[in-house]
Order: structure tokens, then C-alpha cells, then sequence
């Protein structure tokens, strides 16, 4: 595992290039069934079991989980497929059995199970964030176009009617090219964001594995808190609200302005320390402006913890309010809400009176990566844009942990707010090596990628 700037570059050789090699099918025919295995049993894993399932052509052979009560709805769905506890047993024992991998764990286990998978030659469709840190995002993008897999984040909603309509909406023009975006997400911390701390250790069910769960990450005690819920909160295990929703919400964003990777972010936040995210924060992140946007910079503004932009930036009609989460494009020629999720809204009222909507058509964010799979059209959400779309997303995480410093009683904002100046093609901060380190994370022996 590289551990220092050096070795970021020498593992990261190919990041100059920004786009995967096209996916081409390794194993399953048009007539066959996609076998298919879920790495993960329950919660989001098993929506995407649902989902993936619905398939005409899905097999399911393995669902994989680390609590042996939580495989209940899987095998309601899908009776009789084998249960394993670890994955590495899995892939080993059913082999070419398996043509896909489904990866619904916590956060910080996506890169391990995703990577071992596509050196296996595996489809895989990985949860969002796709990756803990910004290093594993970039790896997952590259072992995928070097094995030619079929891939896919699970942000669903970039498949969605009410996405795909605001996506095309900025590509058509209608509110002209786009000067400025905010975007925001309505969850809030609570009294947990204070904790310095790991939780009180308490006695391990005999029905968990916790040795497995743990994984990658470094040793602790367990504690109800981490184990079905609340990981998300804690650093070592999820990325916060912006690791939660971001590759959500910025995804339209995205999609829409061709965007790629910042060179510029900078964070303010309600507090941190190295337990737990804080209870809101505010990253702006600053990229090259392109054909679609007003200048030869755009800026994008991410709130969450219950911060909102001023409704007025929108030109909304006084009797309207912004929603708790969606973005606002400010455009040259208006201005569009994209709630999410709901469909998009274009402002001032008055300028786009009669405007007619285009017909768009929502889709199953599931069955297009089982038909690619199949030797179908390619995705459009592959690792070969969700990878610089999650690395975006840590970036963020990266400059929140930065951060740190005594309140200006004045502003209420932190002194020593940092700005990091980020060279994606030499994987590498321009004006701060030492926050070099904050790309990767230190992996517990025997778990390294």
C-alpha cells in the first residue's frame, strides 16, 4: 500500500488518462443467464439483490455475509442459493461459476471486494460511494479498463427520468451556459459528532463475524453503533453525508457539464477529529470551465448538515422554497432547481412560461448493467466516470479533515480554512505534500489492496 507520494505516482502511472477502455464481455452469452453473487445480504445490498434479480436473465449462486440473520430477505427473493461469511471463500469456491459480483458492504470494504473481483474477471455494480478514499477510486477505475469488465456504480438515480430529463435540459441549453452550482443535502449530525473516541466496547453477537466486518480497516473493539448502522459516521468505516449523498447529488452535475476533476477545494465545517465526520461543512470545489459553462473556471458549492444557498439565487417565486437536497444551476439565460429527487424546475417563472419540456424516459439503473453485462449497450455510470465522480467526492472528505482551527468570533468561520490545489494526472496536491498522506489509509495486515 503506497504511504507516500513516491509510491502514489508509481501506482497511479496510468492517471493521466481519464477514460476506461471500452467493456467487452468475458464470460456469459446472450442466451445464457448472468450468475451472478452479492457480497452483502441486507440494506442497501439486498435492494440492489431485488433489482439486480428482476433480471430475466440473473442467477443468482452466493450471497455473502458477515451476520448470519441478515441473509432472511435475500433468501425470501431467491431460495436456495448458497451462504458464505467471506467473500475470499466465495470467489474461491464457486470460481467461473460467477460472471458478476453485486458489492453492497459498508464503505470501506467496496475497494478490497470490488478490485479482487475484476482481477478475477468479474462484472461488478459497487455501491456508492464506490470507494472509501481517493486512492481506492482510482485504482478500482484503472483494474477495471485493464481487465475490460462491465462496471457500475450505484447511485440509481442517475437512470432516473427525473435526472436524466435535468441532465439533458443543461446539455440542450435551456438556462444557457452555466456560471455557478450548489449543491446541498439536508442530513444533519447529532450528539454522536461529538464523540473523540471509539464507542464503548460491548460483547460481539454470536451470529457476526467480527474479524470480517472490521476488514480492511484498523482493529476496534465492537460496539452496536458500527454494526448494522451507524458506520457511515465513523472515519474509518464511511464518509460522512458528503460520502453518503454526494456521488447522488453531484452526479447530475456531472453528467450534465462533462466535468471530470477539480483543481481547487476548499472546506469549512461545524468541527472535526479523527473519530467521526462533522455535523455539517461546505466544500467548494473549482474546475477547468469547458463548452458548457460561462467561464474557463466553474465553481460548485456542497453544503450538507442542514445548510442551505440563499432560495434567491434561484429567482423562485416568493411562495416556493429550495428543497431539503437537490442543486441549483445558475445559467447566462435562468436558472434550474433539480430537487432530489423530483423532477427539474426552470427560473424565473416568468422567462420560461410555455416552455416545453423534452419527453425523457427513466430507466433501470440495474438491467443496464446486467444487458451491458450480457453484451448489451455500455453503461454510462462504469467506473470509467463513477471513479473521478467518487474521487471528487473524497476530495472533499480530504479538505474537510483539513479544516481544523479556532472560530473567528467575527464570522464564525474557521481561521486557517485550506485550499488544496490538486494535479490529477500526478495524483498529488500542488501546494501541500502532506496532505498527501490523506488520499489513502493505512491497511490492517493481511487486508492490504
Amino acid at each position: 500500500m503506497p504511504t507516500d507520494r513516491r509510491s502514489f505516482l508509481k501506482t497511479t502511472s496510468l492517471a493521466a488518462s481519464t477514460l476506461a477502455f471500452p467493456a467487452v464481455v468475458k464470460s456469459a452469452s446472450p442466451n445464457s443467464k448472468l450468475q451472478v453473487v452479492s457480497v452483502g445480504a441486507n440494506g442497501m445490498a439486498f435492494s440492489d439483490i431485488k433489482n439486480i434479480g428482476s433480471h430475466a436473465k440473473v442467477q443468482y449462486v452466493g450471497f455473502c455475509d458477515i451476520d448470519s440473520t441478515r441473509f432472511d430477505k435475500a433468501d425470501a427473493e431467491h431460495p436456495g442459493v448458497a451462504h458464505f461469511t467471506d467473500f475470499r471463500e466465495m470467489f474461491a469456491k464457486l470460481g467461473d461459476k460467477i460472471d458478476a459480483v453485486n458489492v453492497g458492504t459498508p464503505d470501506h470494504m467496496h475497494a478490497k471486494v470490488a478490485i479482487e473481483a475484476i482481477r478475477k474477471g468479474k462484472h461488478v455494480y459497487c455501491q456508492k460511494p464506490l470507494a472509501h478514499t481517493v486512492w481506492e477510486a482510482r485504482q478500482m477505475r484503472l483494474e477495471a479498463a485493464k481487465a475490460k469488465v462491465v462496471t457500475q456504480m450505484g447511485n440509481q438515480i442517475h437512470s432516473n427520468l427525473e435526472y436524466r430529463l435535468g441532465t439533458r435540459l443543461i446539455k440542450e441549453g435551456a438556462i444557457g451556459k452555466v456560471k455557478e452550482v450548489y449543491s446541498w443535502v439536508g442530513v444533519t449530525g447529532n450528539e454522536r459528532n461529538k464523540r473523540l473516541a471509539p464507542a464503548p466496547a460491548g460483547k460481539v453477537p454470536s451470529h457476526v463475524n467480527w474479524d470480517l466486518w472490521i476488514g480492511v480497516a484498523p482493529m476496534r473493539d465492537y460496539a452496536p453503533c458500527y454494526h448494522p448502522f451507524v458506520w457511515r459516521d465513523w472515519q474509518d468505516f464511511g464518509g460522512g453525508a458528503l460520502g453518503d449523498f454526494g456521488c447522488h447529488i453531484l452526479d447530475p452535475v456531472f453528467t450534465a457539464l462533462g466535468l471530470n476533476a477539480p483543481t481547487h477545494i476548499t472546506a469549512e465545517n461545524s468541527g472535526v477529529n479523527d473519530q467521526i465526520w462533522p455535523t455539517n461543512q461546505t466544500i467548494e470545489y473549482v474546475f477547468p470551465g469547458n463548452s458548457l459553462t460561462a467561464g474557463k473556471t466553474l465553481k460548485v458549492t456542497w453544503m450538507d448538515g442542514g445548510l442551505r444557498p440563499d432560495r434567491k439565487i434561484a429567482k423562485m417565486p416568493d411562495n416556493l422554497d429550495l428543497p431539503k437536497s437537490g442543486s441549483v444551476f445558475i445559467g447566462e439565460e435562468g436558472n434550474m432547481v433539480l430537487a432530489h429527487v423530483a423532477g427539474p424546475r426552470l427560473y424565473p417563472v416568468e422567462k420560461f412560461t410555455g416552455f416545453k419540456y423534452p419527453k425523457e424516459q427513466g430507466l433501470s439503473h440495474w438491467h443496464r448493467w446486467v444487458d451491458a453485462c450480457l453484451g448489451g449497450e455500455p453503461t454510462t455510470d462504469g467506473f470509467d466516470y463513477a471513479g473521478p465522480l467518487a474521487e471528487t467526492v473524497q476530495l472533499g472528505n480530504v479538505a474537510t479533515r483539513l479544516a481544523i482551527g479556532e472560530i473567528d468570533q467575527r464570522t464564525g468561520r474557521p481561521l486557517d480554512l485550506k485550499t488544496l490545489e490538486w494535479d490529477t494526472n500526478a495524483f498529488a496536491f500542488k501546494n501541500n505534500p502532506a496532505a498527501d498522506k490523506l488520499l489513502t489509509k493505512t491497511y490492517r495486515e493481511g487486508w492490504a489492496i
